[in-house]
């Protein structure tokens, strides 16, 4: 990220505006990082969606959110179950392909916004598919030249070292808040290429110190190995 004042775009589903949406999380953790309070930050989301359901010539266009200039970055979401089979995840990466393409002419940098695994209260779940998500962001991100945010690396972890935290709602697919805190803080990571940990933003104490310490460090070791897994690719 050059500097704090960029503007970001997301574009996704209901895993990003729970919770008062990734997107406000985010704007607060880099104005605290920045010390600016100009950072802006976008969402455009449409429930239940998959990523070609969004229209890229209303992704493109800036002056439906006021500005009077192209934003600086898109974070692309796609649908969670668009990794499952390989039509679905080849249908993500031609759309990741395409709507990167046109926003990267204007000059905007694209990344995309990896997506985490069910739990067995949702009917799709499946056993490790947090592999299937990883090949298609992977994929995907290849294609359009986009950078991938690895919220489902950070949720696996966070679920590996410690099994009883809960990230998801009991509809075992939407985050909980501190699966959003989670997913911001990697974000956050990725924009940045810092870590989170000792920031003190806690959403007006719903996140409590040790939640919050934990969940900043998983963000940065998903950041890590997320960097490991780009070189080894």
């Amino acid at each position: 990220m050059a500097n704090g004042t960029e503007t970001t775009l997301f574009v996704g589903n209901s895993y990003l505006y729970y919770n008062d949406s990734v997107h406000n999380h985010v704007e607060d953790l880099l104005r605290e990082f920045y010390e600016d309070n100009d950072i802006h930050t976008e969402l455009i989301a449409i429930g239940g969606s998959r990523l070609h359901h969004h229209s890229i010539e209303q992704i493109l266009n800036y002056q439906i959110f006021g500005l009077d200039k192209p934003v600086d970055r898109i974070i692309f979401q796609g649908g969670s179950s668009e990794v499952k089979t390989p039509k679905n995840r080849e249908m993500l990466a031609r759309t990741s392909q395409e709507y990167s393409q046109k926003a990267q002419e204007m000059g905007i940098k694209t990344y995309l916004y990896m997506t985490h695994p069910y739990q067995k209260s949702d009917r799709r779940y499946e056993k490790n598919l947090i592999e299937k998500i990883k090949l298609a962001y992977y994929q995907a991100g290849e294609k359009s030249k986009s950078i991938v945010i690895p919220v489902g690396l950070a949720f696996e972890i966070a679920y590996k070292i410690n099994p009883s935290i809960r990230l998801h709602l009991p509809d075992g697919t939407h985050p909980n808040m501190l699966g959003t805190y989670l997913a911001s803080s990697t974000v956050f990571a990725t924009l940045t290429d810092a870590s989170p940990e000792g920031l003190e933003y806690d959403y007006m104490g719903r996140v409590n110190d040790n939640d919050k310490a934990f969940l900043q460090k998983v963000a940065w070791l998903a950041y890590l190995q997320n960097e490991k897994n780009l070189k080894s690719d």
